[in-house]
């Protein structure tokens, strides 16, 4: 089989990331139905999440390993059917009202999920490396495309009373055949490195990828991504809350400023590259960070809904090409590649996980409207770290060069 044109390698791993988006949502959209299906208190609704936090967690650690030994499209493969398959175990725990089944569904979907962005990334980057132009904040953008799809169908199966298990089962089904479809159109080897000497196995592995945090470019690059992904899973997670509780107003509003959040966050990362490719990256993610510094201040200190929704909007438009933009710098030496994006993919989850707690903890004392300072103070340190960021140059005095 001849190799993929450079269009439909991009288009294959957009439909990737979509995939996975739209799997996402499927599951955020129909819980409630799987509390009820399953009787879970709220506690055990906490245990049965953990399971997709665990999954990701695992699946990150491995995958800069499994892309390493057999190249990224082996990855995607295997991770795309661990999607399939724990979306298939979600839907039997649901139908069978065994909570512990979702748990474990939950878990496999997560490891996919984990595994799966290292891949995704590495793909993207070297399909930046071929083209010379900036993809990877578009792709990201087909996983928030795929959100809204998701929630939207969720929505339209909750007003309906549409099967949860039919529904599971029908977006697995989507997801298989996507998948068979973009393995075909994925290059064999991208990511995959030349192979030591047969005692190097699992130890000297996890040794490599303990390596990378040696280089001061890569421990720079793990301090943006933190900032900035703290800054998108605060918002995941909170945004709502602090419209209800911060502002006095309905849940429907406090969903409805998420929604924005979300348009603005894949606004970002559709129109991103074009900012990068014309100003670099560097520029672009001081005047991010400064927008999304900006926009959380306006939700914590604004009078009003409305300036607080302007707030949102430059929040979701700052956050928005931080966690891209950090995977992209991290993939520009094509020499462990896969490692350093594993390595500031997992700083990133790290922030996703943890930092949700935090601001739930200091919000309990004084208030989350007060506790999101936390989150622009992070941005503003990332900020600071910019410069960490700009493409390599085989002539140190030249500067990043762009393209307009």
């Amino acid at each position: 089989m001849s190799p993929p044109t450079t269009t439909r390698w991009r288009a294959a791993v957009t439909a990737a990331f979509a995939c996975t988006g739209l799997t996402m949502a499927t599951w955020v959209s129909r819980t409630p139905s799987i509390r009820d299906l399953t009787h879970a208190t709220t506690a055990d609704m906490g245990i049965v999440i953990a399971g997709l936090s665990v999954g990701s967690m695992v699946g990150i650690a491995a995958g800069g390993g499994f892309v390493a030994r057999s190249g990224a499209r082996a990855c995607i493969a295997a991770s795309l059917t661990a999607v399939v398959v724990g979306t298939l175990v979600i839907a039997a725990g649901a139908s069978t009202g065994q909570a512990w089944l979702v748990t474990l569904g939950l878990a496999v979907v997560g490891f996919g999920m984990g595994a799966g962005e290292i891949a995704f990334n590495v793909e993207g980057v070297a399909i930046e490396a071929v083209t010379n132009t900036t993809v990877v904040p578009s792709l990201h953008g087909s996983y928030s495309a795929g959100l809204c799809v998701g929630a939207v169908l969720g929505l339209l199966a909750n007003g309906s009373g549409f099967p949860v298990m039919a529904h599971l089962v029908a977006v697995a089904v989507l997801t298989a055949g996507s998948t068979v479809w973009l393995v075909r159109n994925l290059p064999h080897a991208t990511g995959r490195e030349s192979r030591g000497p047969a005692d190097q196995g699992i130890r000297d592995s996890l040794r490599g990828s303990a390596a990378v945090w040696r280089e001061g470019r890569t421990v720079a690059i793990g301090v943006i991504v933190l900032g900035m992904a703290f800054a998108e899973g605060s918002a995941n997670d909170w945004l709502p809350l602090i419209v209800v509780d911060g502002f006095g107003l309905s849940a429907t509003t406090g969903s409805l400023l998420y929604a924005l959040f979300g348009a603005s966050m894949a606004l970002g990362r559709f129109c991103g590259g074009r900012f990068l490719d014309c100003y670099g990256r560097t520029p672009v993610l001081r005047v991010s960070a400064g927008f999304a510094v900006v926009g959380i201040g306006l939700v914590a200190f604004a009078p009003t809904i409305y300036g607080a929704g302007i707030g949102v909007v430059l929040w979701g438009l700052g956050a928005a090409l931080g966690f891209p933009v950090a995977l992209s710098a991290a993939g520009d030496n094509p020499e462990g590649a896969a490692r350093r994006v594993s390595a500031v993919a997992t700083a990133g989850y790290a922030a996703f996980l943890v930092g949700p707690p935090i601001l739930g903890f200091i919000g309990q004392h004084v208030g989350l409207r007060v506790a999101i300072l936390l989150v622009l103070v992070l941005v503003a340190v990332s900020a600071c770290f910019a410069g960490w960021v700009r493409r390599p140059s085989p002539d140190p005095g030249r500067a990043e060069s762009t393209q307009c």
